[in-house]
């Protein structure tokens, strides 16, 4: 199987590029080569690469920054999905696309379901709908896989963040009252290569979620990591309202992976297992 990936350097895409199984192979594109921003550059470089399936491992994932730049993060979370999903529909290969929790409203409890009906918060989940909804209009045979709280030893991410300033500060305020999963990137890369395969032989697609296990908070998201790192930094539980960023943050992330589990066999991996590997390859 051979895979052509949009992304590099994002989290998902590095960790595909180190964890291709013998058998599988991959081109990743990165923004020298696809440049999301520009969706026609996109469905061209898509043209020109024989692949079996398509996967979009690139975003703009500044969700803040999405508040004020609406436009720009629409080109690279709408209409560059919509780009890759027609060229796929026309040469009848699957397309995987890494989408979000930030569809959802966050309201309520319960975790959400694939066809839960949508209600984004900020602008970010609102570019990120459209890029789902463009992808299920364009007839491409597709996976879109719903994640959250993605974290790994490279990038911007909460894990790396709580280490550096755990490491700074003999004590940290961090948001309680947000519920949802970390979910390593490494997982995500291996179960996007595992349902390539299964899309590639026939199996059917749609909308599912991948999220760590068990749920959690940021508050506790960030004890777990002090106590893994050995790190004696103390975390004091604060509100949402206590910490206001400029998008708004959904309350409840808990997603229902139960469909995915089934359809493709994938469980919901253990996020501490994946913390303490993201905690070793850092020392290393």
């Amino acid at each position: 199987m051979k895979l052509l990936v949009f992304g590099q350097t994002g989290q998902v895409a590095r960790e595909l590029a180190r964890r291709m199984p013998a058998g599988v192979s991959a081109t990743f594109l990165g923004r020298a080569e696809a440049d999301l921003s520009a969706p026609d550059a996109v469905a061209a470089a898509l043209a020109h690469h024989a692949c079996d399936a398509v996967v979009n491992a690139a975003a703009w994932t500044a969700v803040d920054k999405a508040e004020t730049e609406k436009a720009a993060a629409l080109r690279v979370n709408g209409d560059s999905p919509a780009a890759m999903a027609r060229a796929c529909a026309a040469m009848d290969i699957p397309l995987l696309h890494v989408s979000t929790d930030y569809v959802f409203d966050g309201k309520g409890e319960a975790p959400f379901t694939p066809d839960h009906p949508t209600a984004p918060l900020n602008s970010y989940g609102r570019t990120k709908l459209a890029g789902e909804m463009a992808i299920r209009a364009s007839g491409a045979r597709h996976l879109i896989l719903r994640t959250s709280w993605v974290v790994s030893a490279h990038g911007t991410n909460f894990v790396k963040t709580m280490l550096r300033l755990g490491a700074e500060r003999p004590q940290l305020n961090v948001v309680a009252d947000q519920h949802g999963a970390p979910t390593p990137a490494a997982d995500i890369a291996d179960a996007l290569i595992l349902s390539a395969s299964a899309l590639c032989d026939g199996a059917a697609g749609g909308t599912h979620h991948f999220a760590g296990t068990p749920d959690t908070t940021w508050a506790d998201f960030a004890r777990a990591i002090m106590a893994a790192a050995g790190l004696p930094c103390a975390i004091n539980d604060i509100p949402s309202s206590a910490y206001p960023t400029p998008a708004a943050r959904p309350m409840n992330s808990r997603l229902d992976c139960s469909g995915f589990t089934r359809d493709f066999g994938i469980p919901r991996p253990d996020w501490r297992h994946g913390l303490a590997d993201i905690l070793k390859e850092l020392r290393a």
